[in-house]
């Protein structure tokens, strides 16, 4: 098994920087893609970003150029950078772990969330 576990959520002013930080234990020889969801409140839950074990990452158009998405690939320890931060972008995130490249459709191993908000 591989276990998920998130961390940094908080209460940032609109505009503001925020860092979510996610780590992975158990069987994690396996894991090939590392992720972050989010899920807002009357949502469904969203692909904020992603990063294969090559390095290559994908965005959600609503993110991109304000989040980044950082790991080390070592530590089997991930980061969400996030900037100029809106209160849209309030939601509970997830970090994400899977075991094929196929990054648009999520790994089966999942964090607990961290709750974001958001003021303006």
């Amino acid at each position: 098994q591989v276990q998920v576990l998130e961390s940094g959520g908080g209460v940032v002013q609109s505009g503001g920087p925020l860092t979510l930080s996610c780590v992975a234990s158990g069987s994690i020889v396996s894991i090939l893609t590392m992720g972050w969801y989010r899920q807002a409140p009357g949502k469904q839950r969203e692909l904020v970003a992603v990063i294969e074990d090559v390095g290559s990452t994908n965005y959600a158009d609503s993110v991109k150029g304000r989040f980044a998405i950082t790991r080390d690939h070592a530590k089997y320890i991930w980061y969400l950078q996030m900037n100029s931060l809106k209160p849209e972008d309030t939601a509970v995130y997830y970090c994400n772990a899977g075991t094929s490249r196929t990054w648009y459709i999520a790994g089966d191993y999942w964090g607990q969330g961290t709750q974001v908000f958001v003021s303006s």
